[in-house]
């Protein structure tokens, strides 16, 4: 038995490989340097789903519009009580209303869902209405632009895209597998997608980035670091946007996000100073970390930056979470067709613990 299914290797796949002692993450062949910041979402697409739909067009960008305008007629089930939960949780039960099947058109409408119906849940719990798609504009470009009600500078657009880009696929995490189980009994994409978006809230995996911005704001200043920095570890707390279950080094992912917040440049919604005091308390909490647990590689992971990148851009930290489902549902359709063309029911066995029932005398 591995607990957590360590080192259990429990797929093959072509779509992407995260190597934790190299701190490399391969995606269909392509180092994500070569991706982030140089390749369009719908690009990085098109390179995961190649080989798993017939009709797959060469140019997905379209279709993927296209999509975008065909859930947004599921917007008008939004209510007050959807608008009352979190976003990740309104945005799920939006998505559950969409049809399932393994087609190229389910598999557009599951992309496009994540982005219409965050943005239609964010306007309104800001007490704003929702703004219908434009199909002719890119995807990125056409979430800030749903989120925002205007249009993105192209520097916005071009650091969401990496965004995306950067957190498409990643091997098999809890969500990926997630899907993939699903996927294994034909339930269909969209309940592959639902279950991926679930797995996606959890604390542990998708849902950390939103407290990294209540930690930069609770320490303040630099010199604030360090002293904040070790009483909450002195409490036991986690220093969330450090370590990870794979990387043994850097995570790659954040170097890429972090270039990407620096290249938005003037005239964004960086405020002045911000990435500089996120680097030094990223070098205070890594001095400390080194210091405390030295038997541990706990370096920074794709969470921080993140944070810094989505604040940037104007989205509430409640719905940080919603965007990387943005991302990530490229990958689980990937990984959910993957499976369904060569995959078996996902079965593995239990080892049983508990009381035996007594024998009769």
């Amino acid at each position: 038995m591995s607990d957590g299914l360590e080192d259990v290797v429990a797929a093959e796949t072509v779509l992407s490989e995260v190597d934790g002692q190299a701190g490399r993450l391969i995606i269909r062949g392509r180092s994500l340097d070569d991706l982030a910041g140089r390749a369009a979402y719908e690009d990085v697409l098109h390179l995961l789903w190649d080989g798993f739909f017939a009709d797959l067009p060469k140019d997905l960008g379209p279709a993927l519009g296209a999509a975008r305008a065909a859930v947004f007629a599921e917007v008008t089930a939004l209510d007050t009580g959807l608008l009352d939960r979190t976003p990740i949780e309104a945005m799920r039960a939006l998505t559950a209303r969409l049809a399932d099947g393994d087609e190229l058109e389910v598999a557009l409408r599951l992309v496009a869902a994540p982005a219409v119906f965050t943005a239609a849940v964010v306007r309104g719990q800001a007490g704003e209405a929702p703004v219908r798609p434009d199909p002719t504009l890119s995807h990125a470009a056409d979430i800030l632009r749903m989120i925002k009600g205007k249009a993105p500078s192209k520097g916005e657009a071009d650091a969401l895209d990496t965004y995306l880009v950067t957190v498409s696929d990643h091997g098999l995490n809890a969500s990926t597998f997630a899907a993939r189980v699903i996927a294994s009994t034909r339930a269909g994409l969209a309940s592959a997608v639902l279950g991926g978006i679930s797995a996606l809230k959890g604390p542990l995996h998708g849902g950390a980035p939103g407290p990294i911005i209540d930690m930069l704001d609770g320490i303040g200043a630099p010199e604030n670091a360090r002293a904040w920095l070790e009483d909450a570890l002195a409490r036991g707390d986690r220093l969330m946007g450090f370590g990870h279950r794979v990387y043994r080094v850097r995570d790659p992912r954040a170097d890429a996000l972090k270039k990407a917040v620096r290249r938005m440049g003037e005239g964004s919604n960086v405020l002045p100073g911000r990435l500089e005091f996120a680097e030094a308390v990223e070098q205070a909490a890594l001095a400390i970390l080194r210091e405390k647990k030295p038997n541990r590689t706990l370096d920074t992971n794709v969470e921080f930056y993140t944070a810094l990148l989505l604040e940037a851009l104007a989205f509430p930290p409640t719905a940080f979470t919603c965007v990387f489902a943005m991302g990530r549902v490229g990958g689980w359709v990937a990984h959910a067709r993957e499976q369904l063309a060569g995959g078996r029911l996902i079965r593995p066995q239990s080892l049983y613990v508990g009381p035996m029932p007594k024998v009769a005398a």
